[in-house]
C-alpha cells in the first residue's frame, strides 16, 4: 500500500525535524549560538554579510565570525522549513477530520508548538543564550518531534498494527514507560550538565580538561542514571523474548537498547576526551533518536489489538465435553 499525500508529508516532517535537531547541535558545538546576534534578521539584514566590512553600522566588526554567523543562519533557514511543513502537514490532516479527528487535532497541536518554538528561538538568543532558556528550547523541540510522530504513526496504525494480550501489553508498557521516563530525565540533566560546562568554558575561562569539574555532583547524578536506563533496556529486550512478542516490537527492542549503549559508550568518550565537540553532537542527535524509538515502542504497544483470552475449563467439563 502507498502512502498517501498526508503520510509522506509527517513522515519527512518528522524526519527533517531530527535533522534540525541534528543542525542546532552543530550551532551549540561550534558556540555560534550567537553568530547572529539579533533575531529574526542577522545583524540586522535578511541575508547575512560573508565578511566584516559588509556589516551594517552600528555593529561591532570584532564580533562577526564568517562561519558562525553562517551556520547560525542556516539553522534558521531549516527551522523555516520546518514551519512550512509543519503547516504542510496540519492542512493535509484536513483529510482525516471526520474518519479520525484525532489526527487533526495533533497535528494542530504541532503547529501550534512550532509557532512557539519560533517565538521561544528569538527569546534564547535575546537572553544572551540563557540557560534556562536553551533548556526549554530543546525540550520543546523534542516534544514538536514526537508530537509528529504520534500524528504519522496514528495515520500509519494499519502498517504498524500488532495483537498482544492484556498482561503482556501491561507489562510492556510499564517498562518502556520506565525506560522512556528516565531517558527524559537524563536529557535533562545533561541539558543541565552542558550548560554548567557553558559557563565554565565562556564565562570563568577554564582550560577544556576543568570544564566537567565545575558540575561535579550533577553529572554523578547524570552518569549514575544512565546505568539505570541501561537496566531497564536490558530488561525490554529480555521480556520481549519471555513474552514471544511481535518481531517488530523485538526489533525495536533491540534498536532502543543499541542506543543505550552507544549514548553511555559516547558519554564516557566526552569525559576522556575533554569533550569534543564532535560527541557532543552525536550525544544530542543519539538521544534525539533514542526517544522517539522509545516513544514509538509505546505507540505500538498502547495501540496494539487485544487478544482473545481462551478461558479455562476443569478437567470434569473438559472430560464432559470430550463425551
Amino acid at each position: 500500500m502507498k502512502l498517501n499525500l498526508y503520510q509522506k508529508t509527517a513522515l519527512t516532517t518528522v524526519i527533517a525535524t531530527l535533522v534540525l535537531i541534528l543542525v542546532g547541535g552543530l550551532v551549540r558545538a561550534a558556540g555560534a549560538g550567537l553568530g547572529c546576534p539579533d533575531w529574526p534578521q542577522c545583524f540586522g539584514m535578511w541575508i547575512p554579510p560573508t565578511s566584516a566590512a559588509d556589516l551594517p553600522a552600528g555593529y561591532d566588526a570584532s564580533l562577526f565570525n564568517p562561519v558562525h554567523t553562517w551556520l547560525e543562519y542556516v539553522n534558521r533557514l531549516v527551522g523555516v522549513l520546518i514551519g512550512f511543513l509543519i503547516t504542510l502537514t496540519f492542512v493535509f490532516s484536513f483529510r482525516y477530520r471526520k474518519t479520525d479527528p484525532l489526527i487533526t487535532w495533533i497535528s494542530g497541536l504541532a503547529f501550534f508548538l512550532v509557532l512557539v518554538q519560533g517565538w521561544l528561538g528569538g527569546q534564547v538568543v535575546r537572553s544572551g543564550l540563557s540557560a534556562g532558556m536553551i533548556t526549554i528550547h530543546m525540550v520543546l523541540a523534542m516534544v514538536i518531534v514526537n508530537t509528529l510522530l504520534f500524528a504519522t504513526f496514528r495515520a500509519m496504525n494499519d502498517r504498524l498494527s500488532m495483537t498482544l494480550s492484556p498482561s503482556t501489553q501491561k507489562r510492556l508498557l510499564w517498562i518502556s514507560g520506565a525506560v522512556l521516563f528516565l531517558t527524559l530525565i537524563q536529557l535533562v540533566l545533561g541539558t543541565q550538565v552542558r550548560e554548567q560546562v557553558d559557563v565554565a568554558k565562556n564565562v570563568l575561562d577554564l582550560p577544556r580538561e576543568s570544564w566537567l569539574d565545575t558540575s561535579t555532583w550533577l553529572y554523578s547524578i547524570h552518569r549514575s542514571f544512565s546505568w539505570l536506563i541501561i537496566i531497564l533496556g536490558g530488561l525490554l529486550v529480555y521480556q520481549n523474548k519471555v513474552l514471544k512478542a511481535p518481531r517488530k516490537l523485538i526489533t525495536t527492542g533491540y534498536v532502543i537498547f543499541g542506543l543505550i549503549i552507544l549514548q553511555m559508550f559516547i558519554g564516557f568518550g566526552m569525559e576522556r576526551l575533554d569533550i569534543p565537540g564532535v560527541l557532543q553532537l552525536l550525544h544530542l542527535v543519539s538521544v534525539a533518536v533514542l526517544i522517539c524509538a522509545e516513544f514509538l515502542y509505546m505507540l505500538m504497544v498502547g495501540f496494539s489489538h487485544k487478544k482473545e483470552q481462551i478461558p479455562k475449563i476443569s478437567e470434569k467439563k473438559a472430560d464432559q465435553v470430550t463425551v
